[in-house]
């Protein structure tokens, strides 16, 4: 019990806690003011910069909840600045493209005419995995559904479908299908497991993927987009 006690009341002022409540209603309530007035959006649709005026605000808010000699006029002082450089670095985004590239990268194009553009592979920090799931979550079964997909700078995807007339056969993304196969034992269309690059036929002496250099194949699939 006297541990306990050391852990959880050690230092405790009594008569402070009462005033910890008040300033954390204060704080939170300032914080859902300010996040208004920036006119904030989703979470899903946060930048890294406005990410970082996210951890801003919560840091300044954080130390008057419960230290005594942290008065809440700092952290409003605090919130107006970080508010004021916000207002100011979003209407030089608005208006210089090379600013809203620096503070929020730009779109990239990650399938082009199903399968992925390997030239952007290193310019993102997403897995393939993480797009297999992205457009898994937009009920896409395999890249031959897709025209177009376009990882925006808030992290989401947006895609662009073939009709079902167009849908060509492509790499599926589902973990039933994805599975490497013995081109040697089975038939084709193939798909190349780590870019989608379609080939109808796979020699044993040609088995290095011309799109990317990689030598893993799957069974390309071919069926409609339901939506």
């Amino acid at each position: 019990m006297a541990a306990i006690e050391k852990l959880f009341m050690m230092g405790v002022e009594i008569g402070f806690v009462g005033e910890i409540v008040w300033r954390t209603v204060i704080m939170f309530i300032l914080i859902l003011l300010i996040l208004r007035l920036s006119g904030r959006r989703g979470v899903r649709q946060l930048t890294l910069f406005e990410v970082a005026i996210i951890i801003s605000l919560g840091s300044a808010a954080g130390d008057p909840m419960f230290q005594e000699d942290v008065p809440v006029l700092y952290s409003v002082v605090v919130f107006s600045c970080v508010i004021a450089v916000y207002k100011m670095v979003t209407w030089a985004a608005s208006r210089f493209q090379w600013v809203a590239t620096a503070m929020e990268g730009k779109a990239m194009t990650i399938v082009k005419d199903g399968v992925f553009d390997v030239r952007n592979e290193n310019k993102h920090d997403f897995s393939k995995m993480e797009f297999f799931a992205e457009l898994r979550n937009l009920a896409v079964e395999h890249l031959g559904q897709v025209r177009e997909g376009v990882l925006e700078v808030d992290g989401t995807m947006s895609v662009l479908y073939y009709s079902d007339e167009e849908t060509k056969y492509g790499l599926p993304l589902f973990p039933s299908h994805y599975k490497e196969v013995d081109v040697q034992q089975e038939q084709g269309p193939f798909a190349c497991m780590y870019c989608g690059f379609i080939r109808t036929i796979v020699e044993h002496n040609t088995l290095t993927c011309t799109h990317c250099q990689r030598s893993k194949w799957t069974i390309a699939l071919h069926t409609k987009r339901i939506a």
